[in-house]
């Protein structure tokens, strides 16, 4: 027979291993659970960022005159903020989506035919593109080749052909008639200048006379409009001017840039005597002759 305190000996051992197993089997279901490598990094793989650029053009070539849209596309184009063609900024800007935006292509500089680069712009960055981006301007309209003509000649007198008549009164009106004539109207029996202005008529190279040569020739479509409504004009239509306000027309030229900034619209001409190519209208009627009315002719 076993003695008591053998007894007591091992049931205290066997208690002690009880407390023993119990921690073990708490440590054993604690212990937290490690995935393998290769799975924590897939679960924390990052997206690769999409880098700018600009992959095509729709159209390549157009007018002197411009104003056609074009679109253009490419990837992570969401922070373009402007277009240039030849540094000259494209107006109505608009980001699409991410891969297209749409512009509408300025004039070329002096409406003189040219091949320029194009360059698509965030902030002051310049997004790069797949290929060399260029644009050809040609012209293909009349009023191309009457404001190709017009910014060639607004200093260089084409005299050999039209003379000049600045010593009669004064070339404006001479040079406007030579744009339209540039522009696809031809000569009449009313409106001529023959053998570099030995002979010449008065609708021709008169403004007043000009004025009522319009007015009595309705099919040749082209329409006055006041200078509020200038919003309006374009291009290539004639401004007419009463620098005394007096009934009587003083001066003529042609309107070379129409722009519209917040509501606000700027014209700009081109003409002989005080020869410009982008006279400004407001600045001529409140600051070179304060006071001055007149009106355009909108040439169809």
């Amino acid at each position: 027979m076993l003695s008591p305190f053998l007894i007591r000996r091992i049931g205290v051992g066997a208690a002690a291993l009880g407390v023993v197993a119990a921690i073990t089997a708490f440590v054993i279901v604690a212990a937290p659970v490690t995935e393998p490598a290769a799975t924590i990094d897939e679960s924390v793989a990052e997206v690769e960022p999409v880098t700018p650029e600009v992959q095509a053009v729709s159209a390549v070539t157009g007018t002197l005159v411009g104003g056609e849209s074009i679109e253009i596309k490419g990837a992570a184009l969401d922070d373009v903020t402007a277009v240039t063609f030849g540094g000259i900024p494209a107006t109505n800007v608009v980001v699409t989506d991410s891969e297209t935006l749409t512009a509408t292509v300025p004039s070329a500089l002096d409406f003189q035919p040219s091949t320029v680069a194009v360059e698509v712009m965030a902030d002051v960055e310049v997004v790069p593109a797949v290929t060399p981006l260029e644009y050809t301007y040609a012209a293909s309209t009349p009023v191309d080749s009457q404001m190709q003509y017009l910014l060639a000649h607004w200093q260089d007198y084409n005299i050999a052909e039209y003379g000049n008549l600045n010593p009669v009164g004064g070339d404006c009106a001479n040079f406007a008639s030579q744009s339209l004539l540039m522009r696809g109207w031809t000569m009449t029996s009313d409106w001529f200048n023959y053998d570099a202005a030995a002979d010449w008529s008065g609708a021709w190279g008169y403004v007043p006379t000009m004025e009522n040569w319009l007015l009595s020739n309705p099919e040749l479509g082209a329409t006055q409009l006041s200078f509020d409504q200038r919003d309006q004009a374009k291009v290539g239509d004639l401004v007419v001017f009463d620098w005394n306000d007096n009934d009587y027309l003083d001066h003529i030229q042609v309107v070379s840039s129409v722009s519209t900034v917040d509501g606000v619209t700027t014209v700009k001409m081109v003409g002989h005597n005080l020869d410009t190519n982008y006279r400004d209208l407001d600045e001529t009627i409140t600051v070179d002759h304060p006071g001055a009315t007149g009106h355009f002719w909108s040439i169809p």
